[in-house]
């Protein structure tokens, strides 16, 4: 069998510490015999490269926003706890499968994101659903936003309550379903933080300020925590609100590199979640080499800002570019590009192009996606000013 490709940054970035090589198969290597039902597989050439087949591609795939999943200092971590811990705790956390180290990384994401607890959950999507069943009973009516994530509107289905829906990030259509509710009624707004397709960010300032005062928002923060706001805590800081009346969750699977989700908020809340919730009380939390591998990315996005100065620069370069050029709707903080195929001959042209360039070509078909699909570039912090560039030429034409 060919040796497997040795994971390396690419020669045009500056030297850093090599990482471990996978014990993946080669390039060249024939593909397992099974269903076709899913896209063909991606292996990790470079911290922004991936092998499609025989072909190394810059990769703006994914939502690896740092890289840290394949970050030396991160692997480490993974790697110590892996040797002194085990995989994991083969247990409910209710029952015998609580440990310290869960219980050191929700005090310290609790205190990176301004809440008063956190509590781990198995993924980020089961953290809305876990949030939803601890407080199944507590309201009456739910405004959820249209373009929300499939995670939420799954949520949803759990309240004993009337679910209203409201057009995407539109804060004046919520404010007019609120008024028409009754005044008894006890309501609670669900949204993504920053949207999953196109870095949009929710308008939460402008909802706390246009509903009523005892109206809670639940907010799905995957993609915005750890990438917008001045440090990188997320949507909540980016609008200027605190946690106040705010269920928020999140992941550790996309700017921490990781694998498991979050719920923060009071500690009423984390009472609730931690006893009231079936899915919690019946699953296994995130393996423990895992949780150390997102604390360890996350004192490193604590003690090194450059890495989000430098996320936060490349996408203002890229998407003022390419809403100049006509192929961005407008202008979102979060680190995802949206683009929108005009018609099935420039889908052709624009994956040639980024083909020719040495680009994965991202093109997904998912919820919240136009309908027939869309290529949806996820920007780095680790992607060199040269592939930025070739990105942006690639998708302009020029």
């Amino acid at each position: 069998m060919p040796q497997p490709p040795r994971i390396r940054s690419p020669r045009r970035t500056a030297p850093t510490s090599p990482l471990p090589r996978p014990a993946l198969p080669g390039p060249s290597s024939p593909p397992p015999r099974c269903v076709p039902l899913l896209p063909p597989p991606l292996r990790v050439a470079s911290r922004t490269e991936v092998w499609l087949g025989r072909r190394r591609l810059t990769y703006f795939g994914g939502c690896d926003y740092f890289r840290f999943s394949v970050h030396p200092q991160v692997l480490a971590a993974a790697i110590r706890a892996a040797q002194q811990f085990g995989l994991g705790v083969a247990a409910s956390r209710r029952t015998t499968g609580n440990h310290p180290l869960y219980e050191q990384f929700e005090g310290e994401l609790a205190d990176f994101c301004g809440a008063e607890a956190a509590r781990l959950v198995s993924t980020g999507y089961a953290a809305n659903l876990v949030v939803a069943q601890a407080l199944a009973h507590d309201f009456t009516h739910l405004l959820i936003d249209a373009g929300a994530h499939p995670s939420l509107h799954d949520a949803a289905t759990f309240f004993a309550a009337q679910r209203l829906q409201f057009r995407a990030g539109d804060t004046a259509e919520a404010v007019r379903l609120q008024a028409k509710l009754p005044a008894q009624a006890r309501c609670l707004v669900l949204t993504d933080g920053i949207g999953a397709t196109d870095g949009a960010a929710a308008p939460l300032a402008a909802l706390r300020a246009g509903l009523r005062p005892e109206t809670w928002l639940l907010v799905d923060d995957c993609h915005g925590l750890g990438t917008v706001g001045r440090t990188g805590r997320g949507s909540l800081e980016l609008a200027g609100i605190d946690h106040r009346q705010v269920l928020h969750t999140g992941t550790l699977s996309k700017a921490l590199g990781a694998f498991g989700g979050v719920i923060l908020g009071d500690r009423n809340l984390i009472q609730r979640v931690t006893t009231s919730s079936p899915l919690f009380t019946g699953s296994t939390p995130p393996p423990l080499p895992l949780v150390a591998a997102a604390k360890a990315a996350l004192a490193r996005l604590r003690t090194h800002p450059g890495p989000l100065r430098r996320l936060h620069a490349h996408v203002a370069q890229v998407k003022q570019t390419l809403w100049a050029a006509g192929r961005l709707e407008r202008i979102t903080p979060g680190p995802i590009c949206r683009v929108v195929p005009r018609d099935d001959l420039d889908r052709k042209q624009l994956t040639e192009r980024l083909l020719k360039a040495d680009i994965f070509p991202s093109f997904l078909d998912y919820p919240g996606l136009p309908s027939g699909g869309a290529f949806r570039f996820g920007l780095s912090s680790e992607h060199t000013r040269a592939q930025l560039r070739a990105l942006i030429q690639a998708v302009t034409g020029d």
